[in-house]
């Protein structure tokens, strides 16, 4: 997604965040999430559906992804 389509967004890290290597997440306005690397923000950012958020999120709970 271009820049001018995340103009605007709330970004917010965990307050779990201690170390400096964290992601960022914003919700979008056409409701998708969008989460970028807190350290490049002006990198790529990854945009996913509701569903693949809350997959995601699922799948780091259960110890699945990540660790």
């Amino acid at each position: 997604m271009s820049p001018m389509g995340i103009s605007g967004a709330a970004w917010r890290k965990s307050v779990r965040s201690a170390n400096g290597n964290c992601v960022e997440v914003a919700l979008l306005a056409d409701g998708r999430v969008g989460v970028r690397d807190s350290k490049d923000r002006h990198g790529r950012v990854l945009m996913l559906t509701p569903a693949q958020w809350r997959a995601f999120v699922s799948g780091v709970r259960k110890g699945e992804i990540g660790g």
